[in-house]
């Protein structure tokens, strides 16, 4: 059993981002979400102040990189500055979505590494440790030189789809469900994730034409042989065109039931409304990293809240215990 957190050792602020998930993080917690203070000069130059002293306290800046992403950058750049320089003890970033860990490599002439660049960026604004959920490709990890804990929510997931299954009094077959990823840079998540359900995993070959659209290989048409109901299973969905284009190839393959799942779903424009719209796909799973407005949450779509992985993450931190168990690429079990 852990021990609770110190409400006077502590003190935990949130940019705009997404205050509503920071709120129940320190719920979780049982302490309290400081006050922050924001506004902008005439110059449009912004204006930050921290509403409580971090003086010799462990100070947890908690801010997802959501639209618009560099206004919310300059934010918890900031944010973690005050905190370093008003004489904090440790100073922790939280950042659930970290929405630049997509630019991971160098694939055009003359372009930034930009995941490797705020990655720099945000340790020499003051942070000494950094907490994340579910990372685009594994060597962002590496692009951090303070510790860094990319977390998962691949146990939250499955958790919910066993005890679904259970209320409904089925369970997973695995003669006639698989887990599919939408590319090879996602097997190795959608296996983990077929482990825990008790399933087999395959992965879909993908090429990127632009940012809005992809071509699948039909190659994966021959893999689904005999399976009638899939899982996709994706890190984020932003606009739609991966897991469309694969959701109406698994349907020309005969598969008769889709769930999708996807750790950050920011459904860019109508990309929840187009995929919610094909008849074979029954449930959208997503988290809530990403702030979801109440008129984007259609009937299909269900949000599970990291707020408990990301809490139970800090509190075994804070008490010097093992998060295994929480680590995207990790398997302990304790």
């Amino acid at each position: 059993m852990l021990a609770k957190m110190d409400a006077g050792d502590v003190r935990f602020f949130c940019g705009r981002s997404h205050p509503e998930l920071a709120a129940k993080i320190t719920a979780y917690l049982e302490v309290p979400l400081e006050k922050t203070h924001f506004s902008r000069f005439s110059n449009d130059n912004l204006y930050i102040q921290l509403g409580a002293s971090v003086r010799g306290r462990m100070v947890y800046i908690i801010q997802s990189l959501v639209p618009p992403v560099n206004d919310h950058l300059m934010e918890l750049f900031m944010m973690l500055d005050i905190a370093r320089s008003a004489g904090a003890k440790e100073v922790h970033a939280v950042v659930p979505y970290f929405s630049y860990a997509r630019s991971d490599k160098k694939d055009a002439p003359r372009i930034s590494i930009t995941a490797r660049l705020i990655a720099d960026l945000i340790q020499t604004a003051g942070a000494t440790h950094v907490m994340t959920m579910t990372l685009h490709s594994p060597q962002v990890h590496g692009f951090f030189s303070v510790p860094t804990d990319p977390l998962t929510a691949r146990h939250l997931f499955a958790r919910y789809l066993i005890e679904k299954a259970q209320r409904l009094g089925q369970e997973f077959s695995k003669k006639e469900t698989v887990v599919v990823a939408p590319d090879y840079g996602r097997a190795g998540s959608a296996g983990r994730l077929a482990d825990l359900l008790g399933l087999s995993s395959i992965a879909a070959e993908k090429e990127r034409i632009s940012d809005t659209q992809v071509r699948i290989s039909k190659l994966i048409l021959k893999q689904l042989k005999g399976f009638r109901k899939v899982i996709i299973y994706d890190d984020e969905i932003a606009t739609g065109g991966s897991v469309l284009t694969l959701s109406k190839m698994l349907v020309q393959g005969g598969v008769e039931s889709i769930i999708v799942v996807c750790t950050h779903g920011l459904f860019i424009g109508d990309a929840l409304t187009n995929i919610a719209q094909i008849p074979q796909v029954t449930e959208i799973i997503t988290t809530d990293t990403v702030p979801i407005p109440p008129e984007k949450r259609l009937p299909k779509l269900t949000v599970l809240s990291v707020a408990p992985v990301i809490g139970d993450a800090i509190l075994r931190n804070h008490c010097r215990q093992s998060i295994g168990s929480l680590f995207t690429y990790g398997d302990e079990t304790n």
